[in-house]
């Protein structure tokens, strides 16, 4: 009975008598808001291309301040044996929570002596600041010194946006472009017919027995009524045949063909990939394709009334196929004018995460097309400097139209991602919100959304561009006719015996 005596004596003398605080505490008051402490002293330097040092000394008034702060929140929490809650001494409290409390004043310190030297000193970052938190100490004297290092925007003017000088090359549908589409849709709407007498012809079909013998196989593989198309670079069964039509052309039905391949190392089946393969081809029947006929039938299913609607359609889709071009062309003059006035540093460790990203891109395209990994690793370091040089492209094009838009005061509404979601949606045949809902998930839709920005852009220094019209390039304008010569005139033939037989069959 005595001991339990002393020992609530010894209790009772520990706890200390009510502070101020707590008594206008418990009388319903407030506690002062934070008293006015010094500043923190920062120094700014440059630690190499858009990168900025920021050293930071915290004055001991602060971290008492904090301090004492964390230690009465822990006394009103912390429950301590033999007192009651709140009333607990000070130097139990710190026996007890030093090390955790002292973690957490420390972190609280950089965190928020960090944000505000970015936020008072408008430095225009780039990420997180990089700060060591497991080498920093909280000193038990003095102020507390800390440094980190962080990626900033780079710094440079723009060049004159207004009166940008802008080629627009005239170009027109003509005639012939119609006509070369209308035979394509005769033939995509043809039938294979069988060639009954002749030779085998580019771009005929032939049935065929086929062997194939694959280097390195003993049994040979069988194709029994084999559809084969006589192209350039065509296939026998799953064999890659280059100049095919070499080998075909001019055979007929009845005729035996053999001859030798060698399968390319990327080919992407690797049962075949780099071995050689002899082919024995057996022809049993060959196939033209007799494009259809330009009659009511064929107007019908391509949803027209007239020949003369159906063209007037035709040329509107490539009106708008040659506006689409025009307008890229001037777009590319737009982004290559302000590449070439505008110099700046780049951040580098952006452009290695860019780069890096990139590479990894093209590595696994690489791969899907069948590239073994052995023979993308020989080129790896030609993919790494390309890849390099992609990055910094697309993170200087970055920069500028960041710039170009804060300039012109551009943004994006959601409205606007929204259509611009809509008008792709319809293009895809998917639902506007099942999509949106796939950009959010693989991360696309903010790309997405600074795409759209840039090209509002574009368009904002479109409408005060110097434009100066300009026709094809007559070079390259004759090239193009050499290489549609055949086709136009196999096109005319065409649609003006299919227009003879309409107007035969009218006056019929």
């Amino acid at each position: 009975m005595a001991e339990e005596e002393q020992r609530t004596e010894e209790q009772t003398e520990e706890q200390p008598a009510t502070t101020e605080v707590e008594q206008a505490e418990e009388a319903g008051e407030k506690k002062d808001d934070k008293p006015d402490l010094p500043d923190n002293i920062v120094t700014i330097e440059d630690a190499g291309p858009c990168k900025k040092k920021v050293t930071i000394e915290i004055p001991r008034e602060t971290i008492d301040y904090y301090t004492n702060n964390r230690y009465e929140e822990l006394r009103k929490e912390a429950i301590v044996p033999g007192f009651r809650k709140g009333r607990a001494p000070r130097r139990l409290i710190e026996k007890r929570f030093g090390k955790e409390a002292t973690e957490q004043i420390k972190l609280t310190l950089l965190a928020e002596a960090s944000e505000a030297a970015i936020k008072d000193n408008e430095i225009d970052s780039l990420g997180e600041p990089d700060i060591d938190y497991e080498n920093i100490e909280l000193p038990e004297e003095g102020p507390m010194k800390f440094d980190f290092e962080m990626e900033v925007r780079p710094e440079f003017e723009l060049p004159e946006l207004e009166g940008i000088a802008v080629t627009k090359t005239k170009l027109e549908v003509t005639d012939e472009q119609v006509d070369a589409e209308i035979e394509q849709m005769l033939k995509w709407s043809g039938i294979w017919t069988p060639r009954s007498e002749g030779a085998i012809e580019p771009e005929d079909q032939i049935v065929a027995d086929v062997l194939i013998k694959v280097e390195g196989l003993e049994e040979q593989e069988k194709l029994d009524n084999a559809e084969i198309f006589v192209r350039k670079n065509g296939f026998v069964g799953r064999i890659p045949v280059e100049k095919l039509d070499e080998f075909l052309v001019g055979a007929k039905a009845g005729q035996t063909k053999e001859f030798s391949v060698d399968v390319p190392k990327t080919y992407f089946r690797e049962e075949y990939r780099g071995k050689k393969v002899d082919i024995k081809i057996e022809i049993k029947d060959v196939k033209w394709l007799k494009p259809a006929e330009l009659d009511d039938i064929f107007l019908q299913r391509a949803g027209v009334e007239s020949e003369d609607e159906l063209r007037e359609n035709i040329h509107n889709k490539l009106q708008s196929q040659l506006e689409r071009q025009i307008r890229n062309e001037m777009s590319e003059q737009i982004y290559k004018y302000l590449h070439d006035k505008t110099e700046f540093d780049l951040p580098l460790d952006i452009v290695a995460q860019q780069a890096d990203t990139v590479l990894r891109r093209q590595y696994a395209n690489l791969l899907m097309k069948g590239v073994p990994r052995e023979q993308i690793s020989e080129y790896m370091e030609q993919l790494q400097a390309g890849s390099e040089e992609q990055a910094r492209r697309q993170l200087k094009t970055f920069f500028i139209m960041d710039k170009v838009a804060d300039k012109l005061g551009i943004n994006v509404s959601e409205e606007e991602i929204n259509g611009y979601i809509a008008q792709l949606a319809v293009q895809r045949n998917q639902r506007p919100e099942r999509m949106r809902e796939q950009m959010e998930h693989d991360g696309s839709l903010a790309q997405f959304s600074l795409e759209v920005r840039q090209e509002k852009c574009i368009e904002k220094l479109l409408e005060t561009a110097k434009i100066t019209e300009k026709k094809p390039d007559k070079k390259a304008e004759k090239a193009a006719k050499a290489s549609d010569k055949p086709k136009k005139k196999t096109a005319k033939k065409t649609v003006k015996k299919a227009a003879k037989k309409k107007t035969e069959k009218k006056d019929s």
